[in-house]
């Protein structure tokens, strides 16, 4: 059985959560016109109670963040889930949408630079070409748009927000595993959003969402929350945060072919030209080479090789 990091079976829940989260482009339009921080508090207000339950069925036991650990949580919530979609919903009034999903979309790179660093290792030359390579792909597939200063400014902060989400779950991953980091971050991000609904006098809007609004909020809270956070997490500690980082390249696929079939269009040529230069790259960076035999040590010289029969040799 294939157990080493990149294996189907660890890299198949980050894929599948990033098909989620490209499927939120398409249904969170009809939240356009809904008060932001208002469905965005029960959205993951939801979440953690779905979690929660499931965590209880699953019998995972959650614990209880200590010392640094409330820090990076913390900060996986204020950027990933809370200034994400204030980005992204403030961005799109000063950039075309597509400027948007290219700056987010280059999440890759980033993630392959940092993510290892994190983790106490070296930025791997083969993944950081292949992020390259799947930014490059899904840049042909969102396209390029309109935008002023504004508009990049928000771009850059949201590309930063989505790293965040990655990275800052790396120190906690261990301890927490993929459950506890969704629970802890999806509550404490229900909290911040509570309050800035509090402050902004929005809770007054709630009334006015109609059905089909509830019905995309109930989607973002169950699927694109609940279920693709683990998924997600549960790749990131299974591979890494750099390897996982080339599967962001999926979502503008996932959000294209979704949007297409919704009623969009069918994608031009360069949508189907960047959807096979994503594919290059993923497959690029995620094949796991087969290791080579193991190197045989030889002895220091000078170290005294003899052992006494019986004895294991010391550990250098």
């Amino acid at each position: 059985m294939n157990t080493s990091p990149g294996a189907p079976r660890d890299l198949a829940p980050g894929t599948i959560g990033m098909v989620l989260v490209g499927s939120s482009v398409t249904v969170s339009r009809s939240l356009v016109h809904a008060p932001l921080f208002a469905t965005q508090a029960v959205r993951y207000a939801a979440a953690t109670l779905l979690l929660l339950m499931f965590a209880r069925v699953a019998r995972v036991p959650i614990l209880r963040p200590r010392g640094r650990e409330w820090l990076w949580l913390a900060g996986i919530a204020a950027t990933g889930l809370v200034l994400f979609n204030v980005a992204v919903v403030r961005g799109v009034a000063h950039a075309e949408p597509a400027v948007i999903a290219v700056a987010v979309a280059s999440v890759p790179v980033l993630l392959g630079l940092l993510g290892p660093l994190l983790e106490g290792r070296r930025p791997s030359r083969r993944i950081l070409v292949a992020a390259v390579v799947v930014v490059a792909g899904a840049v042909l597939v969102e396209g390029t748009g309109r935008t002023d200063a504004a508009g990049v400014a928000w771009a850059a902060l949201a590309l930063a927000c989505e790293a965040a989400f990655t990275l800052l779950a790396v120190p906690v991953l261990r301890r927490h595993g993929p459950w506890g980091v969704s629970v802890h971050a999806v509550w404490l991000g229900a909290v911040m959003l509570g309050v800035l609904t509090l402050l902004t006098g929005r809770p007054a809007g709630l009334p006015a969402v109609g059905p089909v609004q509830w019905a995309a909020v109930g989607y973002l809270a169950v699927m694109v929350t609940a279920v693709a956070f683990l998924l997600w997490y549960r790749t990131v500690a299974a591979v890494g945060a750099g390897r996982a980082g080339l599967l962001t390249g999926v979502a503008p696929l996932a959000a294209a072919a979704i949007g297409a079939l919704s009623g969009g269009g069918m994608p031009g040529l360069p949508v189907w030209t960047g959807l096979i230069v994503v594919v290059a790259g993923l497959a690029g960076g995620l094949h796991s080479p087969q290791p080579g035999p193991p190197v045989r040590k030889e002895p220091r010289p000078g170290r005294d090789t003899h052992q006494p029969k019986g004895r294991a040799p010391a550990s250098p």
